[in-house]
């Protein structure tokens, strides 16, 4: 019985190492380039401003998931910006994102 506590407490961790990681490659930095006289313009990948024809410099985004936002009384009620819930007027929360551990 002892043993297999232990072999399914470890298999627990490792499911919820990868998870992590998992969750930590979705918050990475994206490489955009851009027009350093025209910021408006923006590539994926290097190459000349078609307006001016100067050389598209890279610049670094931090990528970051949406805020939600939901009632505490009727977690179906979300928002993208926080405000009140129609159906009881209470302050919307932020919406905390699943942990690995909740999904199960």
């Amino acid at each position: 019985m002892a043993t297999l506590t232990i072999v399914s407490v470890a298999v627990f961790a490792q499911d919820s190492a990868k998870n992590k990681m998992k969750m930590q490659s979705h918050v990475k930095d994206s490489v955009i380039y851009t027009c350093t006289m025209h910021p408006d313009v923006v590539s994926d990948k290097p190459g000349k401003c078609p307006r001016c024809g100067m050389d598209l410099v890279q610049k670094k985004v931090k990528l970051q998931a949406k805020k939600s936002y939901t009632c505490t009384m009727h977690p179906e009620v979300t928002s993208e910006k926080p405000g009140k819930c129609p159906k009881c007027g209470m302050d919307l929360v932020e919406k905390k994102p699943a942990r690995a551990k909740d999904k199960m």
